[in-house]
């Protein structure tokens, strides 16, 4: 019988439609699920996130096959697929539902992941402090399925 080497995280990087864009692309990812997370609301609605009253943040739950890609590989996606000095904001999407936020599974994820941020932060790329959070994951909801997908589906 064969391992599973499948594992999973969280990332929040502002509207998770262009996320999971990033994700999509990447060989060694299996699944690319957009969602909401970081919150105290049950089963929330994307009505609801756009309050900004939930405490949610747009994220995508990223699967992927550790004997094909590093976490420190889809942390450089993460890190360069948006503004990580921004606060609660990205581009013209402003709210704490836009958040810079990784969410962790495991131990070896969050140790990589402030080490990744610390260096990032070090290299001088971004003038402004890295707001980004790094969090132990919370309860996971799968967005409704019209965002799934959401560029595939608008190509006519």
């Amino acid at each position: 019988m064969t391992k599973t080497l499948s594992e999973k995280v969280i990332f929040g990087a502002g509207c998770f439609w262009g996320v999971e864009v990033a994700f999509r692309k990447v060989i060694g990812v299996s699944d690319v699920i957009c969602g909401y997370s970081g919150g105290h609301v049950k089963n929330p609605v994307y009505g609801d996130i756009c309050t900004g009253e939930t405490g949610h943040a747009e994220v995508v739950q990223v699967l992927y096959d550790a004997s094909k890609i590093t976490f420190e590989a889809l942390l450089d996606v993460f890190w360069n697929c948006h503004n990580p000095t921004t606060l609660n904001r990205q581009g013209l999407d402003i709210g704490t539902q836009y958040r810079s936020v990784i969410f962790f599974y495991t131990s070896t994820q969050e140790t990589t992941a402030k080490l990744s941020k610390e260096k990032l932060q070090l290299s001088g790329l971004w003038r402004e402090p890295i707001v980004t959070e790094i969090l132990p994951v919370t309860e996971f909801y799968r967005a409704e399925e019209y965002h799934q997908h959401y560029f595939e589906k608008q190509r006519i």
